[in-house]
C-alpha cells in the first residue's frame, strides 16, 4: 500500500523499536532466570561449548559427532524446559516474544507486508485513538446483561430482551473465534441505543488484539470520503490509500447506515463497497436504527438483496440501554 516515504520511516522506526525492546526483555527474563536458576545458566553455556567441540570433532572426521550432538541438544533442552516448568515459568519463557508471532516484529511474512503493518498503516492514515480509548471500556469483559429486561416478551419474536442479546453475544462470540477462517458478515438493526454500537466494539477490540486490520467508520464519514475522492479535484494521496484500505481491511465496520443524505450516489457507493468487500471474502460489520422494510425502501434492490442474502440479520430490540444507566448513575 502506498505510503509517504515520510510515513514508511515512521512505521519502520515504530517496528526497529518493537525488536529492539523485545530483546531487551528477553535479555532482563534471562537475567533472572539465569539468578534463581543458576543451573539453567550452565545448561546454555553447556551448549554453546559443546556445539563448537562436535564441531570441530566433525571437521577431524568423526562420523558420529552430529548424531551425538544432537542427542546431547535435545537432552539439554529438555532439562532445561523441566527447570523453568518446576519454577513455575511458562516453557518459552526465555525465548523472544514478539508483538505479532507472524512476522516476528519485522513487518513482513515471505517478502509480503504483514497483517499488523497493514494495521499500522491504517492507523497512520485514519486516526483511530478515539476508537481505542473507547475499546478500553466497550469491550466484551464489559459486556453485562444486567441492563436487559427478562420478563417482557416481544410478541414479534417470542423472546425477552435480555434472551435475544445472550443469543446476540454468543453469535458475536462465534464470528470472532471462527475470524480469519469462516467468512461472514453481521448486521445489526434495531432501536437506539440497544447495544448495537457496543457490541461492534466488542468484535473490533477482540479482532485487533489478535492484529487483524480493522477499520470503523460511521455512514457519513465514510460517503463522505467516497465524495472527496469522486468530486474534489484535488485528491489527497492519503484519501486514496485509505480507500484501498477500506476495501481490503480484514473487517470494515459500517456505523449508522441511514443517517447520511441518501441518493444515487450515496446507493452505488455503497453497493460498490459491499460488493468489492464480498467477492475478495472480507467481512463487513453494518449497523442502522433503520428497519429491514426501510432499509429495503431507502437503498437499491441490488443492496437489500446483498444484505439479506450474505449478512447474518441481527434484530435488537428493547429499551435504551444509555438512559437506564444514566437513571441507576443518579440513583446511586
Amino acid at each position: 500500500m502506498a505510503l509517504k516515504n515520510s510515513q514508511y520511516e515512521i512505521i519502520t522506526r515504530i517496528y526497529n523499536e518493537k525488536q529492539l525492546r523485545n530483546r531487551r526483555n528477553q535479555t532482563k527474563r534471562q537475567e533472572e532466570i539465569y539468578k534463581k536458576i543458576p543451573r539453567i545458566h550452565e545448561i546454555d553455556y553447556s551448549i554453546a561449548t559443546i556445539s563448537v567441540k562436535r564441531a570441530k570433532e566433525l571437521l577431524n572426521g568423526n562420523e558420529t559427532a552430529l548424531s551425538r550432538l544432537r542427542q546431547e541438544l535435545i537432552d539439554l533442552a529438555e532439562e532445561k524446559r523441566l527447570l523453568l516448568l518446576r519454577g513455575n515459568y511458562p516453557e518459552d519463557y526465555l525465548e523472544m516474544q514478539y508483538d505479532c508471532p507472524d512476522c516476528q516484529d519485522t513487518g513482513y511474512c515471505n517478502g509480503v507486508k504483514c497483517h499488523c503493518f497493514k494495521q499500522a498503516a491504517i492507523d497512520m492514515l485514519y486516526t483511530q485513538s478515539n476508537l481505542r480509548e473507547i475499546l478500553k471500556i466497550e469491550n466484551f469483559q464489559n459486556f453485562t446483561l444486567s441492563y436487559y429486561d427478562n420478563e417482557v416478551i416481544n410478541p414479534l419474536t417470542g423472546k425477552t430482551q435480555m434472551i435475544n442479546m445472550t443469543e446476540i453475544h454468543d453469535i458475536c462470540r462465534t464470528f470472532v473465534l471462527h475470524f480469519g477462517t469462516e467468512f461472514e458478515n453481521l448486521f445489526f438493526y434495531g432501536d437506539t441505543g440497544v447495544g448495537k454500537t457496543f457490541l461492534s466494539n466488542c468484535i473490533a477490540k477482540e479482532l485487533l488484539d489478535r492484529s487483524f486490520s480493522v477499520i470503523y467508520l460511521s455512514a457519513i464519514e465514510l460517503f463522505d470520503l467516497f465524495s472527496r475522492i469522486t468530486f474534489s479535484e484535488d485528491i489527497p494521496e492519503q484519501s486514496n490509500n485509505l480507500l484501498q484500505f477500506i476495501i481490503e481491511c480484514d473487517l470494515l465496520i459500517i456505523d449508522d447506515l441511514g443517517t447520511e443524505l441518501t441518493n444515487t450516489f450515496t446507493n452505488s457507493k455503497l453497493f460498490y463497497c459491499l460488493n468489492t468487500r464480498y467477492l475478495h471474502k472480507k467481512s463487513t460489520i453494518i449497523s442502522t436504527n433503520l428497519t429491514l422494510d426501510r432499509i429495503n425502501d431507502t437503498y437499491s434492490e441490488r443492496i437489500f438483496s446483498r444484505i439479506s442474502s450474505n449478512y447474518t440479520l441481527l434484530k435488537f430490540f428493547g429499551e435504551d440501554i444509555r438512559i437506564k444507566k444514566k437513571l441507576l448513575t443518579k440513583r446511586s
